[in-house]
């Protein structure tokens, strides 16, 4: 019950504008509360006559001390928190007035935090190590003055001279069309139309002209190329352009017109050479080229097919001269033996094919169908003989 009587007194207090924890933040002090019948001069009192401090403040962290009491109302406690922590004065540090301690002796570190930068900024921007493909062009305040070799090099710094570092001699590479689905088509010498796809590599060969006597130097590769292979193919016919040999000739003249026009621009490229992937008739008349293909195929066939019998029939013709030479060497040396020789030769290989036999005698000359009896005779042998059977047998 007393403390229902303490708590009680000190609502009342609170709602009369008293702060019922003590002196109030303007410096005026209520009295202490009495408790339990006691009398002003309570635990909160001082001896020696000073001003009593009241309870300690119970929104203070622990082990504040016996300090000054402190305004309980909610916002100037709310007013020095927040979620960063206690909220710091203008003073305090990270505010405006902030300053680095001193170094031993009292000077500022500014000095020599500036100095260290600059340092390092000088190492890095001036210290440069190109790779053994690489060489490197330097601009001195934006103009060109020297070419740097691979190794570890040193230049001003930034940006006194910067450095444009370039792989010289690592292959690249530039595919025309650079879709794979658009079409090129190119016009050959005889008034057809192909359709072209070809990779062009290159190199850097000059650094200084790559970079700086053209713009853009990729597109003066692509423009070079294009120009080059439309005036190799118009000197070309169609059929050439689809064989293995004329692709060669095409791919050879076209690098040498590059490299002619690259050279006159100054560009600082080598082209390493060109390849045709795809040499096809336009998509619209591929249809009606395939069955022109087919056509000469069937007559290139058909023309070696008469060939082949020609030289066959020539070699034949060629073998019997041969042979008959020969007869005819052997005729001047006997011509009597060679006379009968080849009348008895002709006249086998002539009646070799009758079924008539012809019998020489003196007077006369007998007609005798062997033929005939030979089909008897085999035709007696090849039948078996008739069984009888015993005397006596039903």
């Amino acid at each position: 019950m007393t403390i229902l009587d303490g708590f009680t007194s000190r609502i009342a207090l609170a709602m009369a504008g008293k702060n019922p924890w003590g002196s109030s933040s303007d410096g005026d002090r209520s009295d202490p509360p009495k408790g339990n019948g006691g009398s002003g001069n309570g635990k909160g009192d001082k001896p020696g006559g000073d001003k009593p401090k009241g309870p300690r403040n119970p929104w203070l962290p622990p082990g504040s001390g016996d300090g000054e009491r402190r305004s309980a109302s909610i916002e100037d406690i709310f007013k020095n928190r927040g979620p960063e922590g206690p909220r710091r004065g203008p003073g305090g540090p990270g505010g405006p007035n902030f300053r680095l301690p001193p170094r031993p002796g009292g000077k500022s570190w500014v000095p020599l935090i500036i100095i260290a930068v600059l340092v390092i900024w000088i190492g890095i921007t001036s210290t440069h190590l190109i790779g053994p493909q690489q060489r490197a062009v330097v601009k001195t305040l934006g103009n060109y003055t020297r070419t740097l070799d691979s190794g570890l090099q040193f230049t001003a710094p930034f940006p006194i001279e910067t450095v444009d570092v370039e792989d010289v001699e690592g292959v690249r590479s530039v595919r025309i069309p650079g879709n794979d689905n658009r079409a090129k088509l190119i016009l050959t010498g005889d008034q057809n139309l192909v359709d072209l796809s070809y990779i062009v590599r290159w190199n850097i060969k000059d650094l200084e002209g790559f970079k700086f006597n053209v713009v853009d130097p990729i597109e003066t590769v692509n423009e070079a190329a294009e120009a080059a292979m439309r005036a190799s193919v118009a000197e070309t016919e169609l059929d050439e352009t689809f064989s293995g040999q004329g692709r060669a000739a095409i791919e050879l003249d076209v690098r040498e017109r590059m490299q002619a026009t690259l050279d006159r621009y100054g560009a600082g490229v080598r082209v390493l050479g060109v390849e045709i992937e795809k040499a096809d008739p336009p998509a619209e008349v591929v249809d009606a080229f395939r069955d022109v293909q087919v056509a000469e195929q069937n007559a290139d066939a058909a023309r070696n097919q008469a060939q082949g019998y020609a030289q066959q029939v020539l070699a034949n013709a060629e073998g019997e001269a041969e042979a008959f030479d020969k007869v005819y060497e052997e005729y001047r040396l006997a011509p009597e033996v060679t006379r009968r020789r080849l009348y008895y030769e002709t006249m086998e290989r002539v009646l070799g094919k009758t079924d008539k036999t012809i019998v020489e005698t003196d007077n006369v000359t007998p007609y005798l169908p062997l033929p005939e009896v030979n089909r008897r005779r085999n035709s007696t042998v090849t039948t078996p003989p008739a069984t009888t059977a015993p005397e006596g047998s039903q």
